[in-house]
């Protein structure tokens, strides 16, 4: 059964055409990607908000560019995996050594908007959208010397309009869609648009700070999804898109969670540690899959 098309510009592909069985790198694309979201030093971290200036809570945000980046840096260095960073326009431009040191280390970039307290939604005409995407993209790229491929929007915030304006505007991978454990094609009226779903669940902001759950709870879902998605990857791909926070994964009581995933992952011998862009490449080199077209367009 092929479900319904979610509503405005971006429709998934079929089920079937989906599901199919496929080459992928290392046998199986059972591929974990981590993500880091290193965002504007101007939102506070998990401390409630009190009156301005919040200094505590500005600060706990920042620990994550002045300590957690590196600690959860070197832990991927140990598991030899390359880390895909969400990063806005506003912390690249004030924290420039960070974006250097980054870059040192080889990671890749998704753009990341202007900063995280400015979300889009459906609020913003289409001009203003445009322009936000438009503004973000440049300042990002002169900040990197390229323009990022990849797109993560601040609290992963939409419009109906997103998905088509990101491929207009040459974007070819979204991390914004929570809605599967496979990339898939978007159905965009110009470009080439690839939906990578990240496992919400798993996300250390939701996982710790909005559902409150213990860490050992948090560690046990994280390694029984490992072992789940590679069950699964036997038949056709699967993804674990993991979203972590310096200000967050990166305190001492909390990175190793992430240092045991790594090793549990590791030792199977079945995952493919891959960034955005890898997993990206990977699913256009071996899959020819086609789009429903949606309501929307078609209307």
């Amino acid at each position: 059964m092929v479900p319904p098309a979610p509503p405005g510009p971006a429709a998934v592909a079929p089920r079937e055409a989906a599901r199919d069985d496929r080459d992928r790198p290392a046998g199986a694309l059972r591929a974990i990607a981590p993500e880091g979201s290193v965002t504007s030093r101007f939102l506070g971290g998990g401390l409630g908000a009190r009156p301005f200036p919040d200094y505590a809570r500005l600060t706990h945000r920042e620990y994550g560019h002045r300590v957690g980046i590196f600690r959860i840096l070197d832990v991927l260095e140990q598991f030899g995996v390359t880390p895909t960073i969400a990063l806005d326009a506003m912390t690249a431009e004030f924290y420039p050594w960070l974006v250097r040191h980054l870059q040192q280390r080889g990671v890749t970039f998704l753009a990341h908007g202007i900063a995280v307290t400015r979300m889009i939604s459906s609020a913003m005409t289409e001009q203003e959208e445009r322009a936000y995407i438009v503004d973000s993209l440049d300042r990002l790229e002169e900040v990197l010397g390229e323009r990022p491929r990849g797109w993560m929007g601040p609290e992963q915030g939409e419009s109906e309009r997103t998905p088509a304006l990101l491929a207009e505007l040459g974007i070819d991978h979204v991390c914004d869609w929570p809605n599967d454990e496979q990339p898939y094609p978007m159905t965009v009226p110009t470009g080439d648009l690839l939906s990578i779903p990240t496992l919400h669940d798993l996300d250390d902001s939701y996982a710790l700070v909005h559902r409150n759950l213990p860490l050992s709870s948090w560690q046990t879902m994280l390694t029984d999804a490992v072992d789940q998605l590679i069950t699964d990857g036997e038949d056709t791909a699967r993804v674990l898109a993991l979203t972590v926070r310096p200000w967050l994964t990166g305190q001492p009581f909390r990175i190793g969670v992430l240092e045991d995933l790594l090793a549990h992952a590791a030792a199977t011998g079945k995952v493919w540690f891959a960034t955005a862009e890898e997993v990206a490449d990977a699913y256009r080199d071996c899959t020819t899959t086609t789009t429903r077209p949606s309501p929307a367009l078609t209307a």
